[in-house]
């Protein structure tokens, strides 16, 4: 099931980069998938009840920041999809990492912010354009990305000591 998520979020860090936004519905079927998950795995109806609650939270915060202009709607319903998956046990890695890779991602914006990804680009510069801050940060490529990690690894780490 993670590696379905982590198939979609790969998906959506893609889509973001080409054309800054993230389908609802792939964000839903994330969402969707993690109480199929929790009951595959059997998390107690508890556990679940705290994820279902990190997740409603930082849907809040992000509706706030959309309403800020300082997020795009699209980042809002990913963060809380990404934050329902981690729960309380995953919090702090995945914030980390979607923090570290997304501090990343706006310097990369920044620096980009003159190249057209419309232009005729060629290798690096093709590819440097699609983050160009013209358009947006891309923040959805560092939920994805920070995001995936936080959800997928520790499930893998678990099979591997099995």
């Amino acid at each position: 099931m993670r590696m379905v998520v982590a198939c979609l979020l790969a998906w959506l860090a893609m889509r973001d980069l080409r054309e800054r936004r993230l389908p609802t519905r792939a964000v839903a079927a994330i969402a969707v998938l993690f109480p199929i998950d929790a009951l595959l795995i059997g998390m107690p109806i508890a556990e679940m009840a705290i994820h279902l609650a990190v997740g409603v939270l930082i849907l809040l915060v992000g509706i706030a920041l959309f309403a800020a202009r300082m997020l795009g709607g699209g980042d809002a319903k990913l963060a809380a999809a990404i934050f329902l998956w981690a729960g309380m046990t995953e919090f702090m890695p995945a914030l980390t990492l979607i923090s570290v890779i997304g501090t990343v991602v706006g310097i990369i914006s920044f620096a980009t912010r003159h190249l057209s990804p419309d232009a005729e680009q060629r290798g690096l510069r093709r590819w440097l354009a699609l983050f160009s801050g013209a358009r947006g940060v891309p923040y959805g490529v560092a939920l994805a990305l920070g995001g995936g990690t936080a959800i997928v690894l520790p499930a893998a780490l678990a099979l591997a000591v099995r």
